[in-house]
């Protein structure tokens, strides 16, 4: 089931172009789009409803929440809160309106009111990748779907649709939404929207050439709720060990629950490893040093056997998804056979191997795609490659391939190796070019 409608041209495609008919390849002007309003808001068309005059410190509940403590607030989703102070940016002081108690909030359970975070469809800070990988998890089905925001380009967004091929199987399909200069929003200029929750009401109803109608909204989990303020020392009867991590020279690492509910890591330290006072200096340093980047520092126990209780990171450390590269260069093992028509120019001459020349075989590598597994430089002995080379001899651009993707190989072969493109512009500029020119990204007919 192919999309036949227009699609996002990515959330890394920046510059927002015309649109234009299929037939006559004329733009469209996007004054003459018809501007739709939902049917259950009797709005008229020309009109954009007024905003709501409530003060920006009231919140509502996108999860409900047990208190775990005598200072904090319960609520249920759905239920509506005013802030009162936001001096710890992770727990708001905050008032019920439905029960008039006040207590600490975890930040993260409550959106604005009648902002977008509110909406179960919207996702606000999700990259494309995570937004697929949510979408093909189990719960969600053909027609789950997410509105998220852009991950390059402020103020814009995207809409992400699991569907069904008979093909590939379960897939997802992202289109980008357009903002108009007058405040709507747009996949296509045949017809706009002036919010996005008119947008998804509209494709909740009908495909309306989407690849399938808007079911339901991806399914999320409950984020965890942030450590609590005054938790810093803490009782060892509060923790159960689970699962042990690893173990080294000053004790074990372990996977276990803070009051039977949250997943932590524990490192125990060996008795004797260090002193408590040399300890208790430590422990408060990092606990001033909180980034997104690093493990998160939570609480301790200051009695023998010493333990540190830290953010658990359920995919590992990063040590062991590293290697070291000296020089940024590396050097082919020796009997190794040597593939000429695959190497870089300096590769080949001085075996000097870098991210480059990798660029290079990246380069020949698209060749390859484009023919359908050719060998390189067909009808050529490896040294008369060489030979080529050394005279800026390059592969002329078969019949299969698009002028566009030919120009991308030439700078990948570009006989300066510093002049070559790096993967991160190579992989924005083929994302750009992929999407620009699939069939099912194409305008509908006029």
């Amino acid at each position: 089931m192919g999309c036949n409608y227009s699609s996002d041209y990515d959330d890394d495609w920046i510059e927002n172009l015309d649109e234009v008919c299929d037939h006559c390849n004329c733009p469209i002007p996007l004054k003459s789009a018809k501007l739709y309003t939902d049917q259950l808001i009797p709005y008229p068309s020309h009109f954009t409803p007024p905003s709501s005059p409530l003060p920006d410190s009231l919140v509502v509940a996108i999860y409900s929440y047990e208190p775990n403590h005598s200072d904090d607030l319960g609520f249920g989703k759905g239920d509506k809160l005013k802030i009162l102070n936001k001096d710890d940016p992770e727990w708001f002081m905050a008032e019920s309106l439905i029960t008039g108690q006040k207590g600490f909030i975890p930040y993260n359970f409550v959106a604005p009111l009648n902002s977008m975070e509110m909406e179960t469809w919207f996702f606000k800070n999700l990259s494309r990748n995570d937004a697929m990988r949510l979408l093909l998890a189990p719960g969600n089905t053909q027609g789950s779907f997410m509105v998220r925001e852009s991950e390059t380009t402020k103020g814009s967004f995207s809409l992400s649709v699991r569907e069904f091929d008979p093909n590939t199987g379960d897939t997802v399909k992202h289109y980008r939404i357009r903002n108009l200069d007058t405040g709507g929003f747009y996949i296509t200029a045949k017809i706009s929207f002036n919010s996005l929750k008119e947008l998804v009401q509209h494709h909740s109803r009908e495909a309306d050439g989407l690849c399938t109608r808007l079911m339901k909204p991806c399914q999320s989990r409950v984020p965890q709720k942030p450590w609590w303020q005054d938790e810093w020392e803490i009782p060892r009867e509060s923790l159960k060990m689970e699962r042990r991590l690893g173990a080294g020279q000053f004790g074990e690492v372990w996977m276990g629950l803070y009051n039977n509910h949250r997943q932590v890591a524990i490192k125990n330290l060996k008795v004797g490893t260090m002193s408590m006072a040399a300890f208790l200096a430590e422990a408060n340093l990092m606990k001033e040093l909180q980034h997104p980047r690093l493990v998160r520092l939570f609480a301790v126990v200051t009695q023998e056997p010493i333990y540190i209780i830290t953010e658990f990171m359920e995919n590992g450390g990063l040590r062991g998804k590293l290697r070291l590269i000296e020089d940024n260069e590396y050097t082919a093992r020796e009997g190794a056979k040597f593939p000429i028509k695959w190497t870089a120019p300096e590769a080949i001459n001085y075996g000097t191997f870098s991210i480059k020349s990798d660029v290079w075989s990246f380069g020949i590598l698209l060749t390859e795609i484009v023919t359908y597994g050719r060998i390189p430089y067909p009808g050529m002995s490896n040294p008369e490659v060489i030979q080529n080379l050394e005279r800026g001899y390059r592969m002329p651009r078969s019949e299969d391939c698009p002028e566009g993707l030919y120009n991308i190989m030439n700078l990948c072969w570009n006989e300066s190796p510093e002049n070559r493109p790096t993967f991160e512009y190579l992989r924005s500029v083929l994302e750009d070019f992929f999407t620009a020119t699939e069939g099912q990204y194409q305008e509908q007919p006029c």
